[in-house]
């Protein structure tokens, strides 16, 4: 029995300042033609569905992701179809041409747009945004479903189960993301056995002096370690009890200085040692918490971040996991979320996913401080359903935009 095509169904009004083009606020057009070119995959020539317009169609695929190509193209096809500043009716294409148009792009194209758009969102006024003048950021990995094509499976791999094969061939992803704001500010992708600190290791370079990087034990080694700290950054990542860290020197605050060694070769010649400071503590009042937790962090002044703050503040780095939480459930609408038969439009799709997330964060950040009201408030779930009622009718995807992002009036 043939499948039917879903549709995306009818829309209320339009919010004003969503008509002013959400999308390409947040990823100016003028970037996705820079890079396009940078990457020789912008249109030559003018197109029914030019090459940027792939770009926004590529991230309205996870706001509509149960929606066929088509429905989602018209959806995209309205809000460029402007003729004077007057709405004129999109024309119509079938699904080969929309895969056409697909494999003329590259992910390297989306990657490189989103590591120019895909910017912090949090001021130093916004509350766990900050920490003795750094900003939060951090880092998570998951896995994601593909289809079951074979270049995916070749591409990407199955992961293994207690009864054998697993259902789908899976990817494994990491992301860079800003704890406040739940901004994602870079991502990687990779194939299912990878190690996960592999696909991840891309992302230090995106961290910066005023930043501090919390990760999980995942991540930890020293050649991780040593490139987060080429960075600048400041780092606090939760470190494995098994690994050798001498006590050097014990601090008032309970926390202890110690060398981080890249073997136990050099451990013993003390050589090649990095300076970190040693966080220890027990949580005797949380179900299930593990005998000892143990952090280790670039910040060497118990007088400038004090052992039980820095424990504290290392339970932010859990909002790292309600942006996959958002990311599979919200915006992905509980299906499995990656649609793309081919590894090279699976990467697409990720990228264009990523940046959709950011365009719903932005919005609701710009709002909230148009309002002004706390963030955190504000319903990422709502603001989902807002943009997919309504991105048919609003233009939200100009022709042209805005070289920088300017905040939307509420």
């Amino acid at each position: 029995m043939a499948r039917s095509k879903v549709g995306l169904g009818s829309g209320a009004r339009f919010a004003d300042y969503l008509s002013t083009g959400l999308l390409a606020r947040a990823f100016p057009a003028a970037i996705i033609n820079e890079e396009l070119d940078a990457h020789h995959c912008n249109s030559e020539r003018v197109r029914t569905f030019p090459a940027s317009a792939v770009v926004y169609y590529t991230m309205a695929l996870s706001l509509y992701s149960e929606a066929a190509y088509e429905a989602v193209f018209a959806a995209v096809a309205q809000g460029l179809a402007w003729k004077d500043h007057q709405p004129v009716a999109p024309v119509t294409v079938v699904n080969s041409a929309i895969s056409k148009a697909r494999s003329r792009l590259t992910w390297k194209a989306l990657q490189a747009i989103g590591r120019r758009c895909l910017l912090p969102l949090a001021r130093p006024e916004h509350a766990h945004a900050f920490f003795a003048g750094y900003r939060l950021v951090a880092m998570d990995g998951s896995n994601v479903e593909v289809p079951d094509e074979e270049a995916n499976v070749q591409a990407f791999g199955y992961p293994g189960s207690r009864t054998g094969q697993a259902g789908y061939p899976q990817a494994q992803c990491a992301i860079l993301t800003e704890c406040a704001s739940h901004a994602i500010l870079d991502a990687e992708l990779g194939p299912y056995q990878q190690a996960e600190w592999e696909v991840a290791a891309p992302l230090l370079r995106r961290l910066t002096p005023d930043m501090l990087c919390m990760d999980d034990r995942g991540f930890v080694g020293y050649a991780h370690w040593q490139a987060g700290l080429q960075t600048g950054a400041q780092l606090l990542w939760r470190m494995p009890k098994s690994l050798i860290l001498p006590v050097e020197q014990l601090l008032d605050d309970g926390s202890y200085l110690s060398q981080f060694y890249p073997s136990a070769r050099a451990r013993r010649k003390r050589i090649n040692g990095i300076a970190i400071r040693v966080i220890e503590y027990v949580l005797p009042q949380v179900p299930k918490s593990e005998p000892m937790y143990r952090l280790v962090t670039t910040l060497l002044d118990a007088q400038e971040a004090p052992a039980q703050d820095l424990a504290q503040l290392y339970h932010e780095r859990w909002e790292v996991e309600l942006v996959f939480d958002e990311l599979k459930t919200h915006l992905g609408q509980r299906r499995r979320v990656l649609r793309s038969k081919t590894p090279e439009l699976v990467r697409q799709e990720f990228y264009g996913w990523v940046m959709a997330h950011y365009a719903v964060r932005w919005l609701m950040y710009q709002g909230a401080a148009q309002a002004d009201i706390p963030e955190r408030t504000v319903s990422f779930t709502a603001t989902v359903q807002l943009l997919r009622r309504t991105l048919p009718q609003s233009g939200a995807i100009p022709p042209c935009a805005p070289k920088t992002m300017v905040p939307a009036a509420v």
